[in-house]
């Protein structure tokens, strides 16, 4: 009896988790660039229950027994976001559709081959430097200028140029149009404007290997092989005037909350079908 408790306790805490998943994902409804994350659940190791006690117990099993389940991590959705037109020169979008060795990935970026390997799709980010001068990655394009003509993410930290170095610009952003490579040109003559670097744009290989850092920025914890700055040929767009939404799914979203909470509801019946039947077996069998 007590392991059914413990079972449908467990089951508790991974929708818990699944459920606050869900819901961060709902609140980032409308943050550029942010990236929708899924739950991910598994069993407990099975444990093989023997036949055991009396004077002669018989050989053999019972069969196997799960103890629940638990959410192992969070595993994002890099798929494409929508763009959104801004018409504002600061803002940028990437458009991303790197191809490896024609391999078919799925809608989700992922390709399984017969031998059961998983790769997934590369994905392309702007570089920025965070508060302790880290390199960090992100999505969000939605920039800003500071006085000093400095380019800055929508929350103050420096976008970096292909030359590791902050980005500066000594004319006002309605004169600098960006190419699709990431090149800051002027907008009048369509020339390289003086001093201002090209965006630095990062191809990371498996993006499962990032770690939010809040803000929709990324952090790489992965080998240093598996992130570069995009070549040239690498199917990779700079999108001006544009902001990408999230790729969060507003309706599947919806259905997957009230999921979460009809499986969390469940487990509470049966934890409550346990403490009413221990109950009784204190109270009752034992005045017997």
């Amino acid at each position: 009896m007590l392991r059914g408790l413990y079972t449908a306790a467990s089951g508790m805490l991974a929708q818990q988790r699944r459920h606050d998943t869900i819901t961060n994902n709902i609140a980032n409804l409308n943050t550029p660039g942010f990236k929708s994350s899924n739950a991910v659940t598994r069993t407990f190791p099975e444990m093989l229950i023997s036949v055991m006690g009396g004077a002669n117990p018989p050989q053999g099993s019972l069969g196997k027994l799960s103890l629940g389940v638990f959410a192992e991590e969070n595993l994002m959705q890099m798929s494409q976001g929508d763009l959104q037109q801004t018409y504002r020169s600061q803002d940028m979008a990437l458009v991303s559709d790197i191809l490896v060795d024609g391999t078919p990935f799925d809608a989700s970026g992922k390709y399984v081959n017969e031998d059961g390997e998983v790769s997934y799709k590369p994905q392309a980010f702007f570089s920025v430097l965070s508060a302790q001068g880290e390199e960090e990655y992100t999505r969000d394009g939605s920039f800003k200028t500071a006085p000093d003509g400095m380019l800055l993410t929508s929350d103050g930290l420096q976008v970096v140029g292909t030359d590791g170095q902050p980005i500066f610009v000594n004319v006002s952003w309605e004169q600098v149009a960006v190419s699709g490579d990431g090149r800051l040109l002027s907008a009048v003559d369509g020339l390289p404007l003086d001093g201002a670097p090209q965006l630095r744009i990062m191809r990371v290989d498996n993006p499962n290997l990032l770690i939010r850092q809040g803000d929709g920025r990324f952090s790489y914890a992965g080998e240093p092989a598996g992130i570069r700055q995009i070549a040239a040929e690498e199917r990779v767009d700079v999108r001006q005037g544009y902001l990408e939404r999230s790729n969060v799914d507003a309706a599947q979203a919806s259905v997957d909350l009230m999921a979460a909470l009809r499986a969390y509801e469940a487990n509470q019946k049966v934890i409550q079908a346990y403490d009413s039947s221990l109950q009784k077996t204190v109270n009752d069998v034992g005045r017997v």
